[in-house]
């Protein structure tokens, strides 16, 4: 008795190679929006949009602070208390992310809460210094500090940059000039005139 084996044919199919999904995205999904390179006394971007668009994670992250109670009036016109509604998270990256003028921030978003790149931390607003404004989402980017530091939170790189890249679909890291900008303006820079 003759035993035969069979031997399966392979088939051959090219595989594109594995393309891991961008670290940052931008950080309003669904609606269109336009910024601007420059903002007024600090560097940050406010970013147009209809109310009520997502204002996402831009990276994976965990949330940071969250404010639900818009507590600006002017005057005093206090500068913690400009932003209204908002949400931060620090960033895989060590950077912190910070979207503020929110209408509204879903219960689930709270400190300490881990979250994915594209998870819903608000919806866009006018709320804080903004009222009677366009909606627009204030975006920040620096470097981690406690809470009451407020003038760092609300934005020390123009993000510009890396919102184009973003929108993209491109991995642009703001992770070195932020740490360039902590090493000349300190960890804890002095609070600005009010």
């Amino acid at each position: 008795m003759r035993l035969r084996f069979l031997v399966p044919l392979l088939l051959i199919i090219p595989i594109a190679p594995a393309q891991a999904a961008p670290a940052y995205l931008f950080p309003i999904a669904g609606c269109e929006a336009n910024y601007a390179r420059a903002h007024h006394d600090y560097a940050a971007t406010d970013i147009l949009t209809k109310a009520g668009c997502k204002f996402v994670a831009p990276i994976d992250g965990v949330v940071d602070e969250v404010n639900r109670v818009d507590l600006w009036k002017s005057p005093p016109n206090l500068g913690i208390d400009r932003g209204g509604l908002y949400v931060s998270i620090i960033g895989v990256d060590g950077v912190r992310y910070y979207g503020s003028h929110l209408r509204t921030i879903p219960a689930s978003i709270q400190p300490g809460v881990a979250v994915k790149a594209g998870r819903l931390l608000g919806t866009v607003g006018s709320t804080g210094s903004a009222r009677g404004t366009a909606p627009h989402l204030h975006f920040g980017i620096s470097w981690p500090t406690p809470a009451d530091i407020w003038w760092v939170r609300r934005g020390e790189v123009l993000p510009w940059k890396y919102l184009d890249a973003w929108r993209k679909g491109k991995d642009l890291s703001p992770v070195k000039e932020v740490a360039a900008r902590k090493v000349k303006r300190g960890e804890i820079p002095a609070e600005p005139n009010k």
